[in-house]
């Protein structure tokens, strides 16, 4: 028969799930919890807190963690809740703090979430406006800082009137940040900001600003950013503000992206002013790092600022706790796990109270172990994971139940010293049932100290004596053994202790190395710990001589020493230090000779040593942290070497000025490495530390160590390809009669991820290693397996693999027309890891050059992706194939894309019913087109058969149509491609290189900028119009494509100082079919008209220089195009708005519908100042 501990069965007992038999638990739950609450001094709070459970239900109040009692300030609602009438907030006595309510009942006590009460307030500005004098037409910034709970509001005054928020020059930015830009003169005067809370209101000093006029015209000027993005932490749902204002001639485009290339959230993120970026409801997702970036319009000269965000999150329970039902002398573990940002810390509470951690009560990271379970355990569990951004819990039941039938405890426990580690323990068997018992359990833990872990040593019913032989030395123990029988474990026998002798010290103490002259060692140490010094240390022996002189000189200091300075040393010497330590018993081997060099003697200043100290991260990683002096010197960078005692030096891991620590993993446990480490500065390697560390093991105290075998010797790693190697080693001397294995571990140089180390397992003395990655480089060590023990791991060895062919071709291949007889060709790099490209081939053709087999080659170095066609000839069509190379071999080439050269035309009509200058757009592929001889002559016939065929049917609609000519309408037509991006397939990856550019660009087509010629250019690349006879208009018609794909035109207005947030997305819409009507008389009316200035499409690939001459940011040519009579502008007009920006004309073909296909990535792009980018549909209106 099973009972619950402390009485009788329950109803828990009643309600038992069928779950694990683990007993369901709904006897006491919290349905409201407290939450953080901002009020006014003198004004009530309320704190809620309701709970649900077997009656009676008794709830209290905590105050950081203190019990509060009721009283007149102080009121416990009916319903559990707190009631403040008047809140204090006074230096004396303030009600502000953390509050926690505990629910309590028969089955225990849990503890709510942690609330925080905060008292509204505003402080003095932590920063004040400053005055500042500025040029007219620059940019003015002011900036006010205030501390406010909750956040206060800011605003700005001028001359002790309100400034609006913002306003085309003005804008006021939600940190407290005001920008003035293109400053005028009337904008002079008296400035200040005012914040604002719940609680008061609060203004800055004032703050002058002058605006003096500058010289005109303004000279040329780089971009620059003078106030940037700046790192910020917020918490969850808040606003982040990161601030861009750049200035420059021109003004510059300003744009935004991400380092993890990933998109910008557009929904939540908006520019507020002239390239301000505003998140607001931020979340985990926004955390990263973010780029603006200002960019001279048309040209690649630009400037970068970077910042990152972080954005806290409250802890939430990912992994909760569940109910238990445990025996007696069980063993309970409730698993629990947390995330959040930062990490939170998980602490156990047990019927509200922190949980108590002894030798039976473990916690293991985030686990709660119960050992022996008592009676007393029978409680709830909690576990609480709680942070700077609040807390919350989560709870669990151990139910703990009892058997009758079981044996008494062990009786008359009796322990002796055999010596310093070890200890003889003796029983005598229990008094009722000692023949059912089959085994003996004995525990034993440290006597003195808290936490400290309880060993557990099973043993057979045969005897009642027992050796403890892994004891630490000089130390308290306490034992108890518990009886065990098939129907259970018996009650702990009664508790004894005992001491283990002293013993000579384990080892010496770690070495800490450091010389602040040319003629000194300063040597410094750590006491050792008990576990290590077996006793009390009675004195050290410190030993040191020359690397070229056997003489040693020793010093003994006494217990108490931990620092030693050698004096009148020899300038530029190598010295070898060790160190003995002595207990009463006597001393013990001195350690391993330490090498130091002492300085040369110098007349420049270099960088004194820094302070150096190391921990154990775990058995096999150590952690360096160091600090440097305050000193006049400026370090440039750090050098740190490492190697194990005995082992030759690791290469030198060289480190940034700014970096302060680094973890040093991959080692072995139980072993003693030397870390050194010293500053650099311009004039020269500064003085160095040494020091000393000890990796811990990876096995608790308790496991016998037996002495290990030598490790193999002579590995060495011979290359079979790119993807596999041939280990080999020798096996070491050694004599052994049992069965030996080998364990081979293979790990990337450099990785954190455990999952890419492999072990293999062999009896063999070779072994081959396949599936590595190319070029990449590899440490191999062996360890040798005998009688389940191990060696430890051998010298570990080095190797790359070999590097091997790209298998992929360059992605995103795109030519783009820039000149008459030029065009530009740019690529991304393959997109395989490790894999390098040493150069990449360009080969080209005409179409007719193509047919004969003749290829123009270019390579490119393997750092380049984008290169230059010239002496191209108008007219052809050329295409265009690369593949990337190694010294292995060559790749694939990519899908060949073609470049139309079309002849442009000068003549231009000037009907304005007429659009004359429409182009016909360049065509490319990237994956589409797979051209032959074959399907170029079927191309042919087909056309000719269809040209044909339209004659026909032409001649006959003329010969009926003459009868009505009187009544006839006048006949427009569009030639082949005259509609907007007509022709155009755009792949998908053509579009998402387009979207990685930070440049904002133009979507449909622009004039050229270069001037004179009608050539126009759109997102694809440029294109040619031609001239079109009006005899045959209606021919021309009837042989545009009618599969082409439809597109929709969406046109981004592009102005100087203007702010565009632009996203994209992949528009679905359905071609409407033609009227009849339409198809003879085109469209009766068709309108688009729109301005656009922007900067030609800058790629990010290639290795071209940021900057450009003076010369290539020319103005924009001119350009006259025919508009419908609707718009009421002639030709000057047009012409004279012209001169100021890019003329985009769109008329709608009369058989299509137009729609853009653009699924690229979200970003972010704007200019100087801030407006969004109009988005239009272009339809035909039919009669």
């Amino acid at each position: 028969m099973r009972e619950r501990a402390g009485g009788g069965p329950g109803p828990l007992l009643e309600r038992c799930c069928g779950r694990r038999g683990v007993f369901c638990f709904s006897e006491l739950s919290f349905i409201t919890e407290p939450s953080d609450v901002i009020v006014l001094p003198k004004d009530p709070a309320v704190l809620d807190c309701q709970a649900h459970g077997q009656p009676p239900v008794a709830i209290k109040w905590l105050k950081n963690g203190v019990q509060l009692a009721e009283s007149e300030h102080i009121q416990f609602l009916p319903n559990g809740s707190l009631y403040i009438p008047k809140v204090k907030h006074t230096k004396e006595n303030s009600d502000e703090g953390f509050y926690q309510c505990l629910s309590q009942n028969k089955y225990g006590a849990i503890l709510s979430q942690r609330s925080r009460l905060t008292i509204a307030s505003i402080s003095e500005f932590v920063v004040h406006p400053v005055p500042m004098v500025v040029i007219e037409g620059s940019v003015a910034r002011f900036s006010c800082v205030v501390t406010s709970s909750p956040p206060a509001t800011i605003t700005w005054e001028l001359n002790q009137s309100t400034i609006p928020l913002e306003t085309d020059r003005i804008t006021v930015l939600p940190n407290g940040v005001l920008q003035i830009h293109n400053a005028q003169l009337e904008d002079a005067g008296q400035y200040r900001c005012v914040a604002t809370n719940i609680g008061s209101r609060l203004k800055s000093r004032e703050a002058t600003l002058t605006v003096n006029q500058g010289a005109s015209p303004k000279p040329r000027q780089r971009p620059k950013i003078i106030a940037g993005p700046q790192n910020i932490t917020v918490s969850l749902h808040q606003t982040v503000v990161l601030e861009c204002v750049a200035t420059g001639n021109p003004w510059p485009i300003i744009s935004w992206s991400r380092a993890d290339s990933k998109p910008i959230d557009v929904y939540n993120a908006r520019v507020l002013g002239n390239g301000n970026l505003v998140v607001t409801d931020v979340n985990s997702q926004h955390s990263g790092v973010y780029f603006c970036r200002a960019t001279t319009p048309g040209t690649r000269n630009y400037t970068i600022a970077a910042a990152n965000l972080t954005v806290l999150v409250p802890p939430s329970i990912v992994e909760k706790p569940e109910s238990q039902t445990r025996p007696r002398a069980g063993t309970a573990r409730f698993m629990c796990q947390a995330e959040g940002v930062p990490p939170p810390r998980i602490s156990w509470l047990k019927n509200g109270e922190e949980v108590h951690l002894n030798g039976r009560i473990k916690m293991y990271s985030s686990k709660l172990v119960i050992t022996q379970i008592i009676p007393e355990d029978d409680a709830i569990y909690q576990c609480m994971a709680e942070s700077e951004q609040g807390s919350v819990l989560s709870l669990a039941r151990l139910i703990v139940v009892m058997s009758e039938d079981r044996p008494s405890a062990p009786r008359n426990i009796h322990a002796e010293t055999i010596s310093s580690s070890a200890i003889l323990l003796a029983w005598e068997r229990p008094l009722y049932n000692a023949d059912k018992v089959i085994a003996y359990s004995i525990h034993y833990m440290k006597a003195e100290g808290l936490n400290n872990e309880e060993y557990q040593v099973v043993i057979g019913n045969d005897t009642t004596s027992y050796i403890i032989d892994d004891l630490e030395s000089a130390r308290n123990y306490s034992f108890y053994i518990v009886a065990y029988m098939p129907m259970g474990a018996s009650r702990m026998s009664d508790q004894v202790s005992q001491h283990t002798l002293e013993d000579v010290p384990l080892r010496t103490p770690e070495l800490s190395l450091t010389s602040q002259s040319s003629t000194d060692i300063q040597v410094s140490w750590q006491p050792l710990p008990a576990k290590v010094s077996r006793g009390q240390v009675s004195a050290y022996r410190l030993s040191y001589r020359t690397a070229a002189d056997n003489t040693v000189t020793s010093v003994e200091l006494p217990q108490n020493s931990t620092e030693y300075l050698l004096e009148g040393l020899q300038p530029d010497t190598i010295y070898l230090l060790r160190m003995a330590a002595a207990t009463r018993v006597g001393w013990c081997e001195p350690s391993a000779w330490t090498s130091h060099h002492t300085p040369k003697t110098s007349s420049s200043k270099v960088p004194s040593a820094p302070v150096l100290k190391l921990e154990p991260l775990s058995c096999t990683s150590i952690v360096a942290r160091w600090q440097s002096t305050q000193e006049s010197v400026a370090v440039q960078g750090y050098r740190l070497c490492y190697h194990e005692e005995g082992q030759p030096e690791q290469p030198i891991i060289q480190l940034q000025a700014q970096t302060l620590d680094y973890t040093i993993s991959g080692l072995d446990p139980r072993r003693k490495y030397h870390v050194k480490i010293l500053a650099v500065s311009q004039a020269g390697d500064g003085y160095q530390t040494d020091q000393t560390i000890s990796t811990p093991g990876c096995v608790s105290a308790r496991d016998q160590l037996t002495a290990a075998p030598p490790p193999p010797d002579h590995v060495t790693v011979l290359t079979d390809n790119s993807s596999a190697v041939s280990l080999r080693w020798s096996r070491p001397a050694f004599t052994s009669k049992k069965a030996i294995s080998y364990t081979v571990r293979c790990t990337p140089v450099g990785t954190h991820n455990t999952s890419a180390i492999r072990y293999l397992q062999t009896t063999k003395q070779s072994v081959m290693v396949h599936s590595l990655s190319p070029n990449t480089r590899y440490e191999f060590v062996v360890r040798l397996h005998v009688d389940q023990t191990s060696s430890p791991w051998s010298s570990v060895v080095y190797h790359r693999t070999l590097p091997t062919v790209p298998s992929q071709p360059p992605e995103g291949v795109w030519v783009t027309l820039i000149e008459d007889d030029t065009a530009l060709v740019s690529w991304r790099e393959p997109t395989e890891p490790n894999v390098v490209v040493t150069h990449y081939t360009i080969l080209y053709a005409s179409q007719e050059a193509w047919m004969a087999g003749r290829w123009q080659v270019m390579q490119r170095e393997g750092s380049h992706t984008m290169a230059l066609l010239e002496k191209l000839e108008q007219g052809n069509v050329y295409l265009v194939k690369i593949s990337a190379s190694n010294q292995v071999g060559d790749g694939p080439f990519s899908n060949t894309v073609e470049l139309v050269m079309q002849r442009g035309n000068s003549h231009r009509s000037k009907n304005p019913r007429h659009s004359d200058n429409f182009p016909d757009t360049t065509v490319f592929s990237d994956g589409l087109y797979h051209i032959d001889q074959r399907s170029m002559t079927g191309i042919i016939v087909g056309v000719c058969i269809a040209l044909a065929c339209i004659v026909m049917c032409a001649l006959i609609l003329i010969s009926k149509g003459r009868s009505r000519k009187s009544s006839s309408s006048k006949v427009i037509g569009l030639g082949p491609g005259e509609g907007p991006h007509s022709g155009l397939s755009l792949p998908s990856e053509h579009h998402a290189e387009n979207a990685e550019a930070l440049i904002p660009m133009i979507s449909g087509r622009f004039i050229d900028t270069k001037g004179g010629s009608n050539m126009v250019i759109n997102s694809g690349g440029p294109v040619n119009s031609r001239n079109q006879s009006k005899k045959w208009l209606l021919f021309k018609r009837e042989l545009s494509n009618p599969n082409e794909v439809d597109v929709e035109k969406r046109a981004r207005l592009y102005e100087a100082r203007k702010t565009v947030l632009r996203y994209e997305e992949h528009l679905a819409s359905a071609a409407l079919p033609p009227s009849s009507r339409e198809i003879i008389y085109g469209p009766l009316h068709a309108e688009s008209s729109h301005t656009s200035e922007g900067s030609q499409e800058t790629g990010d690939s290639g290795n071209y220089s940021n900057e450009e001459s003076n010369e290539e940011m020319s103005n924009p040519s001119t350009a006259q195009s025919s508009r419908p009579e609707s718009f009421g502008l002639d030709d000057g007009t047009i012409v004279t708005e012209l001169k100021q920006c890019f003329e985009v004309e769109n008329e709608e073909m009369p058989n299509h519908c137009f729609h853009n296909s653009a699924p690229s990535a979200p970003h972010l792009c704007c200019t100087s100042e801030g407006s969004h980018p109009a988005q239009h549909s272009f339809q035909a209106v039919g009669s």
